[in-house]
């Protein structure tokens, strides 16, 4: 008995040891050697703070930052929450939403009025749905320009110097083909921060 015993003991230790430790060390150390950035979290710092990540959504509130899509991961944007609704396109709630939820078309006229837009005007899908793990960084270019107004105005700065800010966080398609054109709401955010306002 005791000669199958032993070789089952080293066995589970001889892989414990291997992928326990080996093989994350090893993982890590080429992470750290090819992606750095990527491998810390994508973190962004300020005034040697981390203040979020490019790869993460967080919520902004105040007029004069852009918002982000809807969060359904907990109380929003909470990472430890990643998840979606789960509702179908045909599920009432999510279309007409109820005193614990917000739906679509709730979501649609506080967006019209928050951006002071006409109560028929369409507005961009990613500004009433949620995404499937509620910590997309990123909204569409149209959420982003149908915010414009409203963020210069309450910073006192030119459409223009806004739409330019737009434009230079605007990521195209990966490789040109692979996705839609996005915006990071948190990199738009902090470089609005960097400017100091001016008047129209």
């Amino acid at each position: 008995m005791l000669h199958e015993v032993f070789p089952a003991i080293r066995s589970t230790f001889v892989l414990a040891a291997f992928t326990g430790i080996a093989f994350p060390i090893v993982i890590t150390a080429i992470c750290q050697l090819t992606f750095p950035r990527q491998a810390d979290g994508s973190l962004i710092q300020q005034d040697k703070k981390i203040i979020g990540s490019s790869i993460l959504g967080q919520t902004f509130t105040r007029s004069e930052y852009f918002h982000p899509r809807p969060s359904a991961a907990g109380s929003g944007y909470a990472g430890e929450a990643s998840s979606g609704t789960n509702f179908g396109p045909t599920s009432k709630k999510l279309i007409l939403g109820d005193q614990t939820f917000l739906g679509v078309q709730q979501l649609a006229d506080s967006y019209r009025k928050e951006n002071n837009l006409p109560a028929n005007k369409l507005v961009p899908v990613d500004a009433v749905t949620r995404s499937a793990s509620g910590l997309d960084p990123d909204i569409t270019p149209a959420n982003a320009h149908y915010q414009l107004e409203r963020v210069a105005k309450a910073r006192n700065l030119s459409s223009q110097t806004v739409a330019e800010l737009i434009k230079r966080h605007t990521s195209n398609r990966e490789f040109g083909v692979l996705g839609e054109p996005k915006v990071n709401v948190l990199q738009l955010n902090l470089s609005l921060d960097a400017i100091p306002s001016m008047n129209k």
